[in-house]
């Protein structure tokens, strides 16, 4: 039920905010696509990214997740914007033991925030804040994740250079309250995109995770690959389309060998 709720806010929200599209402005394609590959950008968008991970667990099942992320820019001063940027997970979940079964629910609701000037620091566009995880799951056993309260920093920083756009996000969890064992997850997300013709990129975004709570041999994910995008309209409606994959140079027993992400997401330019 926390599902259906969800999806029928995520399509109310789509409603709302593809009417606040009919004035946007028509910006080129290259600048949207510049837009969306800067995290702390001034620019309202509802990601969809929907990620498979293949032979997953120790049965090498496939895992779906279903990230819905929208991002709400919001102008403090004259000096500061705040980006809201809520990840809504959706997950199937195949069996990690011998005993579970397939199962699909919610997941822990994250919130990243970042306070970003609005003029460059040198060459370097940044953004810092809070990041926190709310125990949310919907699943038995933890599967989709802990019910631990966590919270810990985040920090952007990126520069454009012509047709490339390059950077790194971070992010620290830890868990304040809870009885589940304890969180504490680096997570670090290398970008480099390259903006050709036509609203067409190229781009690699790979997430690299340490579960510093996990025994040393399985504590990294790190994950290498890449993919391409294209900026088109749907009438007056910007989309962003992307095609990514990546393999797993390492991750833990319970991780996947190599993941395929797909993400659709809908612009709202000023």
């Amino acid at each position: 039920m926390k599902a259906i709720y969800l999806c029928a806010l995520v399509i109310t929200a789509c409603v709302v905010m593809t009417s606040w599209a009919e004035g946007a402005s028509q910006d080129s394609t290259t600048d949207l696509a510049k837009k969306t590959q800067n995290p702390v950008a001034d620019l309202v968008s509802l990601p969809f990214q929907y990620n498979t991970y293949f032979e997953t667990g120790p049965k090498a099942k496939t895992q779906n997740v279903l990230l819905i992320q929208p991002v709400l820019p919001f102008s403090l001063n004259d000096d500061w914007n705040f980006i809201a940027r809520p990840i809504i997970p959706l997950i199937e979940q195949p069996p990690l033991t011998t005993t579970q079964h397939r199962n699909h629910g919610l997941g822990n609701i994250q919130f990243q925030g970042f306070f970003s000037p609005k003029e460059k620091v040198g060459d370097w566009i940044i953004g810092f804040g809070p990041y926190l995880e709310f125990p949310t799951n919907s699943g038995p056993d933890n599967r989709f994740g802990s019910d631990n309260w966590s919270a810990g920093p985040a920090f952007v920083g990126l520069k454009m250079d012509g047709p490339w756009v390059y950077g790194g996000l971070v992010t620290q969890l830890w868990s304040f309250h809870g009885d589940d064992p304890e969180v504490n997850i680096t997570a670090i997300q290398p970008f480099v995109n390259y903006n050709m013709k036509d609203g067409w990129y190229l781009s690699s975004a790979p997430v690299i995770t340490s579960n510093w709570s996990a025994v040393s041999s399985q504590q990294w994910t790190i994950p290498v690959g890449g993919g391409i995008g294209k900026i088109f309209r749907i009438g007056k409606q910007p989309v962003n389309a992307s095609l990514r994959a990546y393999y797993n140079t390492q991750a833990p027993r319970t991780g996947a060998d190599w993941q395929l992400q797909f993400q659709i997401q809908f612009l709202f330019p000023k």
